[in-house]
């Protein structure tokens, strides 16, 4: 078993480290622990060319070494992938990703999505670390609009429902949360959607 379910790689430099599909491919496959000699094999590649790769993936700390085992007159050493998954900060690819303050502009709603996608990382990993669960809720729902205008309408009425809903449950010495509700066009997934 890895270090942890999930690690936000936030750094361009861990991402760029982790982009080639044969780094992806070592990081899925070290989710359980090998030595560079068991993975060329199974990859059939070159000892010398999987070892820059993992070299790689180490320096960046995508990888760690768990143990090392003397094997025929060398040392043989065991890796695994620090996480069992990856979750990349949406700002690492695009810097221009800010909150706008104008909520019916997409790249506000990045903006906000790529600091839910930092901010509950990070906790998870920190409720992993400490051995509790973080808990979060999701609502979802899909809705088909009439008229563009109508979208405008159901933002504003949402957002006074949020607000009467809120003060109901807000308490001054409460553990906080934060709300983020976003619309955005659904992708169509066939000719009948």
């Amino acid at each position: 078993m890895s270090g942890s379910a999930m690690t936000l790689v936030e750094e361009p430099d861990r991402l760029r480290a982790a982009l080639s599909p044969l780094r992806r491919r070592l990081l899925d496959r070290l989710r359980t622990p090998a030595s560079a000699t068991r993975l060329a094999a199974e990859l059939e590649l070159p000892r010398q060319r999987l070892n820059y790769h993992l070299r790689v993936l180490e320096r960046a700390g995508l990888i760690e070494l768990v143990e090392e085992r003397q094997r025929r007159g060398c040392t043989e050493r065991i890796l695994r992938a620090t996480a069992d998954a990856f979750v990349v900060d949406p700002t690492v690819m695009n810097e221009s990703f800010t909150a706008m303050g104008d909520r019916y502009a997409a790249e506000h709603l990045v903006g906000v999505a790529a600091g839910t996608v930092r901010e509950v990382t990070r906790m998870q990993a920190a409720a992993e670390r400490s051995g509790t669960r973080l808990l979060t809720f999701t609502i979802e729902a899909d809705i088909r609009f009439a008229h563009p205008g109508d979208v405008h309408r159901f933002s504003d009425a949402l957002a006074d429902a949020i607000a009467r809903t809120a003060a109901e449950f807000d308490h001054p010495g409460g553990r906080p949360y934060r709300l983020v509700a976003g619309g955005h066009p659904r992708p169509r997934l066939s000719k009948g959607d």
